[in-house]
């Protein structure tokens, strides 16, 4: 072990002491971040609207701040793209992280503090490699280099200085010098814009050094290693980087891509850690290597309330603290943030699996959505985007339903789509161009992930009989009162009952 490597595991394993502090004292932590960012704010825009120097408990902030969709607080994120200081965090915001919106908007643009990050994602990381390390304690992370992927920026036309990009680009443009010594590729390659060319700049750059962890979003990890055995023919990536042994992964879920990573792996020797650093901060880690459940960070600067399932389509719902939940039920998450989000409701649904300390499972979203490759797309765009296709194709629409096709080996995944028409499209394939266009139009991750086939093929779009979703729902005991087909699911299970009910060939578009 060398000397850096020494260096770089023993300032890691003195992160868990405050670590555990804090797991181990959850609901007085909670408490001082909360009175933390109430005083930070007190004097801006958002907290003199709602007298946050007159809150001195739980109740009195739930009682005085409304809780908020995206639609909500952007209004006051304009503001803040239009110049002005001070509206819901004191110190300047010059990063926006974009990410798909539920509505008409193609993304959401959520702001990003430069106390957001130092002591929401940065504080992520360094946890996740102290973690790693106190399960591994024989790993030589730090003898070689982590290999991260991240998106591009851009300037934002409306106002000089302000910079959008997704999360993770963000993340990686700001990190301290030491921090990008240690990762790979630089920052020129990082940044590209265009995805063919930065596939290629990053594996012949990376396929040259000594690579011992990956991190980022397991669709585009896959298609980088998937590049790297096609060009140096090859079968298995320990050819590359015999000394590679971690892989850190979010965003999407691990499962689908899991038999394909373990594929590439000769050695089966390969650890996974799951995080979850979602574009409204850093919340949750995977602790522990015979459990998948994700450790609820509880001091990152971001104060958590909880809705109970039963209650994510009221228009005024309870909202309860973290020392209310209880263990297998469904909560949507609502959080408030070291970079001015407050009382948000984000809209992923978790489930709690360990109360001490609070771990948890992500179980979905509070509206049915596609986020496999990470194209978050909505029922919203969906329907958008069918109803157009139906229109200009003189198509009339019964009922349709999406679900993603995972990747194989030589295959990109796609979305497939079963539809039953009372009358179908005068021309098939032009209904199939629509969709797929529309959809891009609505959704500017999907646009970018279905560019020149990058990420995602074009959808397949298959055209069921007369009567497949009635039975389909009469099956399910779920036929009259509000019983209807799931728009869109991550999981592959109502696609494939309706392809095993139909009474006759299916029909690929």
């Amino acid at each position: 072990m060398g000397i850096i490597d020494s260096i770089g595991n023993l300032v890691m394993k003195n992160r868990i002491d405050d670590l555990e502090n804090a797991v181990n004292n959850p609901h007085e932590t909670q408490k001082k971040v909360l009175t933390n960012l109430l005083e930070t704010t007190k004097n801006t825009f958002y907290g003199k609207k709602f007298h946050f120097k007159d809150i001195s408990n739980y109740r009195q902030f739930t009682e005085q701040v409304p809780l908020n969709s995206y639609e909500d607080l952007f209004p006051y994120i304009d503001l803040i793209l239009k110049g002005e200081a001070n509206v819901l965090w004191p110190t300047p915001i010059k990063w926006f992280a974009k990410s798909s919106g539920t509505t008409g908007a193609t993304s959401k643009i959520i702001p990003v503090s430069t106390e957001g990050l130092e002591q929401c994602h940065y504080q992520g990381g360094r946890d996740m490699l102290a973690l790693y390390i106190r399960n591994y304690p024989n790993a030589q992370l730090f003898s070689g280099k982590n290999l991260s992927i991240g998106g591009s920026q851009e300037a934002y036309s409306g106002n000089d200085g302000i910079y959008m990009a997704n999360i993770s680009a963000i993340v990686m443009k700001n990190l301290p010098f030491w921090a990008q010594f240690g990762r790979t590729p630089g920052l020129e390659v990082t940044m590209m814009n265009n995805w063919e060319e930065k596939i290629k700049k990053i594996a012949e750059i990376t396929t040259q050094q000594r690579v011992t962890s990956l991190a980022g979003s397991p669709m585009w990890m896959l298609l980088l290693l998937q590049h790297i055995i096609r060009e140096k023919k090859i079968t298995h990536i320990q050819e590359i980087w015999p000394d590679l042994e971690v892989f850190f992964h979010g965003s999407v879920s691990f499962s689908p891509y899991r038999p394909l990573f373990e594929e590439l792996d000769r050695d089966k020797s390969l650890h996974y850690l799951e995080i979850f650093n979602a574009t409204e901060g850093f919340f949750a880690l995977q602790d522990q290597t015979d459990d998948t459940s994700l450790l609820l960070m509880v001091n990152y600067g971001i104060f958590y309330e909880f809705i109970p399932e039963k209650e994510f389509t009221s228009d005024n719902p309870p909202v309860i603290p973290l020392s209310e939940v209880e263990l297998g039920k469904n909560y949507s998450m609502v959080i408030s943030t070291n970079s001015g989000l407050w009382r948000y409701k984000i809209g992923d649904t978790i489930k709690f699996t360990s109360l001490k300390p609070y771990r948890f499972i992500i179980s979905g979203r509070t509206k049915h959505c596609i986020n496999v490759f990470g194209e978050d797309l909505f029922a919203e765009h969906a329907e958008k985007a069918v109803s157009l296709a139906c229109r200009e194709t003189g198509a009339i629409l019964r009922d349709f339903t999406a679900a993603p096709y995972f990747y194989d080996r030589s295959k990109k995944g796609y979305h497939e789509w079963l539809i039953e028409f009372v009358r179908s499209p005068q021309e098939k394939e032009s209904f199939v161009e629509i969709l797929d266009r529309e959809l891009g139009k609505y959704n500017d991750d999907y646009k970018s992930k279905r560019k020149n086939d990058v990420a995602i093929e074009r959808p397949v779009v298959r055209e069921m009989p007369e009567g497949t979703f009635y039975e389909w729902l009469k099956r399910k005991n779920k036929l009259g009162g509000q019983h209807k087909v799931p728009r869109l699911s991550n999981s592959r299970e109502f696609v494939e009952e309706l392809l095993s009910i139909q009474n006759s060939l299916q029909t690929e578009i």
